[in-house]
């Protein structure tokens, strides 16, 4: 009797396993971007993105609503990238960190004018931009993942998409008028 229960305790347990694995694979291009923007690195951003599928393993107990599984995972990788930044804070690295060359989806010049205009935002207005924009969050979503009042999500956002349209006047990507 015992191994039919271990037998039923395993088979429940590869069911987890394949939906975890399934809706991580959901999620991965979004979390590489938003993995991405802070990171400025692709090979970091892949790291992170592994750590992260990593812990949220480690970690899936603790969540509560199935439902919030994107916005769980997202908060957890913003937590990972936010240890890698502290990490290189720590090595203090002599020169500014190398930026690849963009995202490979990125093809056209309008887009690449906004990948580096978006590298002079500053990080906690570029993660709210691209909660907003690359991962189509609502205010009240980024708020809850970043653990911040909507009013300062909202500022945040504000200020964000001024310095991202300042960066575009002075590359020459906006015209006037044409916001």
């Amino acid at each position: 009797m015992e191994n039919v229960w271990e037998g039923e305790r395993m088979r429940v347990l590869n069911e987890q396993e394949q939906l975890f694995i399934s809706r991580v694979l959901e999620q991965k291009k979004i979390l590489y971007s938003i993995a991405y923007s802070y990171l400025r690195s692709e090979a970091e951003a892949l790291e992170v993105v592994q750590e992260t599928t990593y812990r949220a393993w480690v970690k899936r107990g603790s969540l509560k609503d199935t439902d919030r599984f994107a916005h769980w995972l997202t908060r957890i990788l913003i937590n990972c990238c936010k240890d890698e930044l502290k990490r290189r804070k720590r090595l203090a690295s002599p020169g500014p960190v190398p930026v690849s060359g963009g995202l490979q989806e990125m093809t056209s010049d309008r887009k690449l004018d906004m990948e580096q205009a978006l590298n002079g935002v500053k990080p906690k207005y570029r993660q709210v931009l691209v909660l907003k924009y690359y991962r189509d969050m609502t205010l009240s979503e980024i708020a809850e993942v970043l653990g911040k009042p909507e009013g300062t999500v909202k500022t945040w956002l504000n200020k964000g998409l001024k310095q991202l349209r300042d960066k575009m006047r002075l590359r020459g990507g906006l015209q006037d008028g044409h916001e």
